[in-house]
């Protein structure tokens, strides 16, 4: 196994522990969720820290809500489609509020050293919308804006079902995008 898979494999075995003990996750932790030895641990990763920034890295990537949003059959009603794209992102975004939390709590903010990698929020950003853009498409001749803009605007909508303590369905949230606010 080449160190990049190896470290990958070690990220995404540790990250739900990462998610829920913060810095306060210990190297035995990491070692058993991954299935290796501690000493293989400090082969893939300099340190804890390495292993810590790099599982924060990965609670912030979007490759998984876009594998989810790309899985979504287009073959289905536009509601449908929405629908199953609100739970992909609000789930993105859970696990994203879930790190910062874990990270808080144990007492390290969320933040990078100097030469950590950052990841590109804009580009990250621009690929959720296009890949909901495209949710759109089979659509567009009964569509009143162009997908990408309705990307963008159905984009803010999931970000309430995170905050809000009454979290709305995302048939709910589709309802009101698709249909408005007010009768006709």
């Amino acid at each position: 196994m080449s160190q990049d898979m190896r470290r990958k494999m070690i990220v995404r075995a540790v990250l739900p522990l990462v998610i829920e003990h913060g810095a306060a996750v210990t190297t035995a932790q990491v070692a058993r969720a991954a299935g290796i030895g501690e000493g293989t641990v400090f082969r893939a990763f300099k340190d804890k820290n390495e292993l810590i920034e790099a599982c924060v890295l990965e609670a912030l990537c979007p490759d998984d809500v876009l594998r989810a949003v790309a899985e979504i059959s287009l073959d289905q009603p536009l509601a449908d489609r929405l629908e199953e794209a609100a739970d992909a992102l609000s789930a993105h975004l859970r696990r994203i509020g879930a790190m910062v939390a874990a990270m808080q709590t144990s007492g390290r903010p969320p933040t990078r050293g100097p030469d950590a990698p950052r990841p590109d929020r804009r580009q990250s950003f621009l690929a959720v919308r296009g890949a909901v853009a495209e949710l759109f498409e089979p659509d567009r001749d009964r569509l009143r804006l162009p997908a990408e803009q309705l990307g963008r605007i159905f984009l803010s909508m999931p970000l309430s079902r995170v905050r809000d303590d009454q979290q709305a369905r995302a048939a709910e949230l589709v309802d009101a995008f698709l249909n408005g606010a007010v009768t006709a």
